[in-house]
């Protein structure tokens, strides 16, 4: 009697244990994203590894206008689960409403701390809370050069602006052109100059201030982002700097231009781009290898109290819902292993610096990823963080203007006009 008693007590207990796993492998995580074509194919294989790793299903649903479709859901009070939403930006508005899950009280930060590095805790928080996880991203402050055509002029990667501006006289007292830039992108056009004045605005304003001019704490009429103009301005002003002048840079598109690099002699030998463009270096020069023929140095430091910041934008995912299956999955989005599998298979730059380097293509996208998580200080692009009336409009359409000749003060005030409607 005695013995039946302590096995069916021991039943009790061993499922007890079982029911609460066996519950969660039973269980759904609901996620919404842009992805679609070879994205999604990629993501699928993160959600199938995820399933098979805890038996938790995933169902994905993939909008092309996922900041309409979110807030639609959480005026219904149906959010999804976790959003791959659209960057930093999006996430502060979202926590600010208390609509976002706070994953410091899921995650270990001791660990993620560890895996991802300062720079990706602080662009995932707000206020006391880490809300945004960064599963990858595109680094863009990266000039392009062919080091054969360097190193047969005798020219040197410089390290610092004041080594840049000796590099550009020097190229062009050689009758050599230093830039190829090219703004063309359809309605989207002036987007790639946008990367430039924020690439520089954090070296000449320092971190803090973009912050403030991405959130229009101050004004496009402030004298520090009229700096960045300005330090744009004497490069795509320039026809001298800039192969082609200022009219091949508006007629030119942005996936074009770093081909100036390849021609024999070459028009150009530099082109500071993010880097997607080794896809484009590919398909139209099939010859060339990356990493030998053509490779990349940071864009360097302007003012030495701000230090090297780097530039880029990514994917980053949030949680709307506090379920057990959805900690899981953000868990597993934040692994090494998960990163991989994203990273290798789209050619991005994953943010765990435990992440086996063997899964990128090629020695180049390898740098790019130790350069990426060595960053002191990353900042998101800032067009992207902004309001869509000012950064992928007002601000596309006002680098145009400036590049075409207009007056820089009615540049400004015309952003500024927009941003004061918009914010």
């Amino acid at each position: 009697m005695k013995r039946s008693w302590l096995w069916a007590l021991s039943f009790v207990l061993i499922a007890a244990l079982i029911v609460p796993s066996a519950a969660l492998a039973q269980g759904t995580v609901t996620i919404l994203g842009v992805w679609g074509g070879q994205e999604l194919e990629v993501f699928q294989r993160v959600m199938d590894a995820f399933t098979e790793k805890t038996g938790i299903k995933v169902q994905f649903e993939g909008t092309r206008d996922l900041p309409t479709v979110l807030e639609t859901r959480l005026a219904a009070g149906n959010p999804p689960d976790i959003a791959a939403i659209q960057g930093p930006g999006q996430m502060h508005q979202y926590a600010e409403r208390g609509a976002l899950v706070d994953l410091s009280k899921h995650l270990d930060m001791n660990n993620i701390a560890a895996d991802l590095g300062p720079a990706w805790i602080e662009l995932g928080s707000h206020g006391d809370g880490f809300y945004g996880l960064m599963i990858a991203a595109d680094l863009k402050s990266l000039v392009w050069y062919r080091p054969d055509q360097f190193a047969a002029k005798g020219y040197q990667v410089p390290t610092t602006w004041a080594e840049m501006e000796a590099l550009m006289e020097q190229m062009v007292a050689n009758g050599d052109t230093p830039w190829a830039i090219g703004v063309e992108s359809g309605a989207a056009s002036g987007w790639p100059a946008t990367d430039w004045i924020e690439d520089i605005m954090l070296r000449t304003a320092g971190p803090e201030v973009y912050d403030q001019w991405v959130n229009h704490e101050i004004p496009w009429t402030d004298p520090r982002v009229r700096e960045a103009f300005e330090v744009f301005g004497k490069i795509v002003l320039n026809s001298n700097l800039v192969y082609g002048g200022p009219v091949t840079v508006l007629s030119t598109n942005f996936g074009d231009s770093v081909n100036e690099l390849f021609t024999n002699p070459p028009n150009a030998y530099m082109h500071r781009q993010a880097s997607f463009i080794t896809s484009f270096i590919r398909e139209a020069n099939p010859d060339v290898v990356i990493g030998e023929d053509v490779d990349f140095f940071l864009f360097p430091p302007i003012k030495e109290e701000h230090g090297n910041p780097m530039l880029g934008a990514g994917d980053m995912m949030a949680m709307f819902n506090e379920t057990p299956e959805a900690v899981e999955f953000m868990k597993f989005m934040a692994s090494a292993e998960a990163q991989a599998i994203w990273v290798g298979g789209l050619g991005k730059l994953g943010t765990n610096n435990k992440i086996d380097p063997a899964v990128y293509p090629d020695d180049v996208t390898r740098a790019m990823a130790e350069a990426l998580n060595s960053a002191e200080v990353f900042r998101f692009d800032g067009s992207d963080s902004m309001p869509s009336a000012v950064g992928s409009g007002a601000f596309w359409e006002a680098l145009v203007m400036y590049i075409g000749g207009e007056d820089l003060d009615s540049v400004l005030e015309y952003i500024e006009n927009a941003a004061q409607e918009a914010y």
